[in-house]
């Protein structure tokens, strides 16, 4: 989806903005004498999209260096007299191509379908992405030949003409100073009164004219709208309403979740009376279903294309009701718990006492063997991929027993594999998860594992708003790296410093549940439903580069192996972007995409 583009008729920039999402607000173009800027997503908060957007083009055009990354979710094109500035947040939410050439730039969008050319596929693009799974893309490569993703908090200067001046990452530690000195002595409350603010400064940056909070019934997502509700309730001169949206199941499992969500309800709606409680009937959605579509018409393939249905009937709701943000509690799972791997600090170290007494205590809060714990936390980040082949040679036998994050899934040929870098890129998936220092990688890698953007960003100009994750805030991650692990870890009590710093609000039977039905029904009911239509999508498919990467029958296999429940999680993620990455080269379309109706921001010289 092109929401702006940048190119060039000659030397002379053209920069143009998509109507329909502009009067959405979902782009914003702004302008001084020092230039033009064009923001997707925003700037500072939601409400001010505006004010965020002048202040960026102010911060670009008063500073000769590289410029400060303000928190947002935004990808934004600066065109002033001397430069052009392309950059997007450190969230990386919003996404940013370009297509270069010889040392020069000659287009930018926020779609790499719409730059590139289908006839001239990056081969090592697909070995990265077959790699790990990641809800969204982190590396430079895209599919295409010669169009580079823009990642996050990179800032990337270019000449008026588009020749290339320079790249800069600003890492998030850098770029959000947050990190004190004197977080080594909090305890329990302390942390908890953090988190209880940097959790209100995120929400209240999202908060919009008509902002919806998805609710299940679980720690996370009630926190986050009980946040919401109450910051609302406390503005009542301010124009804003608010959507409480959930999805609801009459049977299976997660019938199981209806108390919890009703209780959940009912406290947010006492906060804020007029608060609008829009319970959706998911009760007939599976994974996978109509999964050609939403896995075929992505800008790029999306492992989690099989859980769009889920998203996409509950986005359907909250756009008829022109919300204009959706907030989830998407990313408290890894950011607001305590970090298992700071084992692997005490070991790498030397504190070999403190690890292994923690690793105890850590077993007996989960419910696990002290040996499990240590292989996990300690021996898997050190050695990942030697760990997996370790693992795989005890679980032969069957397609996906045994396969992990890295390892060359079966059905990958190994042809493919060795001639376009799969090794090289294991290694580098493997080093962006763990790194040398796990307990800080972790962070870093939970950003890009725990939201389902791409779907929201295809999304976005049929719904009018994006996905929003208070708990991926750059000041929420900032928190709760610097804590201590005596602060965070409560064995038995998982989450003790949210719980914590929600007590007041949280209602006590959300307040002290530890266990939340996973979606593993809607994953066996999609296979159950889809299994047949997904082998014959495989073994019908057309384009030449499904045969000359994948062993067909060995992938089907898989997928039977999948409805029967033989693997686990990581096994079937390993599947699902493979089978992803099918549907999407078979609705590849050969057409160019055009911007649609488009406003020319700039259409000759910038002076």
């Amino acid at each position: 989806m092109q929401a702006l583009r940048l190119d060039w008729a000659g030397d002379v920039p053209r920069l143009r903005a998509a109507e329909a999402m502009a009067r959405q607000g979902l782009v914003t173009t702004v302008s001084s004498r020092a230039g033009t800027a064009v923001v997707a997503g925003w700037v500072g908060s939601v409400r001010d999209r505006v004010a965020g957007a002048r202040g960026l083009l102010d911060d670009v055009s008063r500073t000769g260096g590289t410029p400060r990354l303000p928190i947002g979710d935004y990808a934004a094109v600066l065109v002033c007299r001397d430069r052009i500035v392309l950059m997007r947040d450190d969230r990386a939410r919003i996404p940013l191509f370009f297509r270069e050439s010889g040392g020069r730039v000659s287009a930018v969008s926020t779609s790499a379908r719409c730059l590139g050319n289908f006839e001239a596929l990056e081969r090592s693009y697909f070995c990265r992405f077959l790699t790990g799974n990641m809800a969204q893309p982190h590396s430079e490569l895209t599919p295409f030949s010669g169009v580079h993703r823009i990642l996050g908090g990179e800032v990337v200067e270019l000449s008026i003409t588009g020749q290339m001046r320079g790249r800069v990452r600003r890492r998030v530690v850098e770029a959000d100073d947050l990190l004190d000195s004197t977080a080594d002595g909090l305890r329990l409350s302390g942390a908890a009164k953090d988190l209880r603010l940097a959790l209100e400064n995120a929400v209240g940056r999202r908060v919009g004219r008509m902002t919806a909070c998805h609710v299940s019934g679980g720690t996370d997502s009630t926190s986050i709208a009980l946040l919401a509700a109450r910051l609302l309730a406390e503005e009542q001169g301010r124009p804003g309403g608010l959507v409480l949206l959930a999805g609801r199941f009459d049977r299976g499992e997660l019938a199981g979740e209806r108390p919890y969500l009703e209780e959940a309800m009912k406290e947010i709606c006492r906060h804020a009376p007029a608060a609008r409680p829009v319970i959706a009937d998911v009760g007939d959605v599976a994974d996978f279903d109509d999964f050609e579509h939403h896995a075929g018409d992505a800008d790029e393939p999306h492992v989690h294309a099989f859980r769009a249905p889920f998203w996409s009937r509950l986005h359907g709701h909250a756009a008829e009701l022109g919300c204009d943000t959706l907030m989830t509690g998407c990313g408290a799972d890894p950011i607001a718990d305590a970090n298992p791997l700071h084992l692997h600090r005490l070991a790498r170290t030397g504190q070999f006492r403190q690890m292994t007494k923690q690793a105890r205590a850590w077993a007996a809060g989960t419910e696990r063997g002290v040996r499990d714990v240590v292989y996990d936390y300690v021996v898997r980040p050190a050695l990942p991929l030697a760990a997996e082949r370790f693992a795989a040679l005890h679980r032969r036998g069957t397609v996906l027993g045994g396969l992990g994050r890295f390892a060359r899934p079966r059905w990958l040929r190994s042809g493919f594999a060795r001639a376009h870098g799969y090794r090289e890129a294991s290694t580098a998936e493997s080093r962006f998860v763990f790194g040398r220092r796990p307990e800080e990688s972790f962070f870093e890698a939970a950003n890009y594992l725990a939201a389902p953007d791409p779907l929201s960003w295809r999304r976005a100009r049929q719904d009018g708003f994006f996905l929003s994750h208070p708990f991926l805030d750059r000041e929420v991650i900032a928190t709760m790296r610097r804590l201590p692990a005596e602060a965070t870890f409560h064995p038995g009590r998982p989450k003790a410093v949210l719980r914590e710093a929600m007590a007041d609000l949280l209602p006590s039977r959300i307040h002290g549940r530890v266990v939340k039905v996973p979606f593993d029904q809607l994953y066996a009911r999609g296979l159950r439903a889809h299994g047949d239509a997904l082998i014959d999508l495989c073994r019908s498919a057309r384009h030449p580069l499904v045969a000359e990467m994948f062993d067909i029958e060995v992938l089907c296999r898989a997928v039977r192996e999948a409805r029967l429940g033989v693997g686990d999680a990581q096994s079937w993620d390993r599947m699902n972007s493979s089978l992803a990455l099918v549907a999407w080269l078979e609705r590849l379309d050969p057409r160019p995409r055009a911007l649609g109706a488009a406003t020319a921001v700039i259409d000759g010289s910038c002076s």
